[in-house]
């Protein structure tokens, strides 16, 4: 059902805008409500009502969710998320150099100021006895940063934004592990039960990061839940016969716990930026049950218990397939 919606947010970035009103387009065009958007994607009203009203970035998952319930223009969707991505990935990267500069710069005045102040005073100059006496020193300047200083850190900042544009988002959180590792892009996410060759599967996958090992090629999410406005995800591949934990819409210190009957568990913990997901369960035997609680600031709260996770995927509906590589064009030999 089309309705009335509020203007966007004046601080977006221009492909954050443009996404946030593509997807209200397609939302408008099918004529279904938040509630039955959240039902068919198996996600929350209340994310779904956050992400069109541009007060978050819509995830991957969630794209690629919408992708596969509801006709769409997937290109144009998952190119708008990648650029939206890189943008904000730009702005965290250009703020908190700003930061640091600044911060560079109070302590160094803050320093200076503490010595001038620790510095003795200057002896009375002595009255001149001849005419050719030299001239007292000049007081000394005060100290200001120099302007080479600020120039190389603008220079540093641009060559970020350019290294994290080219990587594409998400380039990694500067840590080793692949726990903290954020999601891959919605191109990837959504791809085909057809794409590569799982390299793990059952035990196999335990501890493993599941797009290492390309068992989000064909992820279901089983079941999704919320603390307070943390969504939490049950993510389960079934050609790996294994499940991970997601969360977003949180803060650095939130986390979202998967276990399983068996004692298998593992956590999701955001260092930075607002989500995240676990390495791999073990989720082969076919009595296995799924769950994922969450833990913030304000509160815990956990998803229902996922039983049977194999049949309750196959009645998912498929990731879309990718697009298709363009074939390349021959350059013409020329002809001597």
């Amino acid at each position: 059902m089309s309705q009335s919606w509020k203007p966007l947010p004046d601080d977006l970035s221009e492909p954050a805008r443009r996404l946030a009103e593509e997807l209200r387009a397609v939302k408008d065009a099918h004529r279904i409500s938040l509630a039955e958007l959240g039902k068919r994607t198996y996600l929350s009203k209340a994310s779904w009502e956050r992400w069109l009203n541009g007060k978050r970035l819509i995830t991957p998952q969630a794209l690629a969710g919408l992708i596969a319930t509801v006709e769409c223009d997937a290109d144009l969707l998952t190119s708008l998320l990648r650029k939206a991505e890189a943008a904000r990935d730009a702005d965290e990267v250009l703020s908190s150099e700003a930061a640091r500069d600044a911060d560079e710069v109070l302590s160094s005045e803050a320093t200076h100021d503490t010595d001038e102040a620790l510095s003795p005073a200057p002896a009375p100059a002595a009255p001149a006895e001849a005419p050719d006496a030299a001239p007292a020193s000049p007081r000394p300047a005060p100290w200001r940063r120099p302007a080479a200083g600020v120039g190389a850190a603008v220079a540093a900042v641009l060559i970020l934004f350019a290294a994290l544009y080219l990587r594409g988002p998400h380039g990694g959180n500067g840590t080793a592990s692949a726990a903290t590792l954020p999601p891959k892009t919605a191109a990837a996410t959504a791809a085909a039960t057809a794409g590569p060759a799982p390299l793990c599967e059952g035990v196999g996958c335990a501890g493993k990061d599941p797009q290492d090992m390309r068992c989000d090629v064909d992820q279901r999410t089983l079941l999704t839940g919320n603390v307070g406005k943390v969504v939490l995800y049950v993510h389960y591949s079934p050609r790996c016969r294994a499940a991970w934990s997601g969360i977003t819409d949180g803060s650095p210190g939130d986390s979202a716990t998967i276990t399983t009957n068996h004692g298998w568990q593992e956590t999701a913990l955001i260092h930075w930026g607002y989500d995240n997901y676990s390495v791999m369960v073990d989720a082969s035997p076919g009595d296995t049950t799924l769950q994922v609680c969450g833990h913030q600031k304000d509160g815990d709260n956990c998803t229902g218990v996922v039983t049977d996770p194999a049949a309750r995927a196959s009645a998912l509906p498929s990731p879309p397939p990718p697009a298709a590589a363009p074939t390349p064009t021959p350059t013409p030999t020329p002809t001597p």
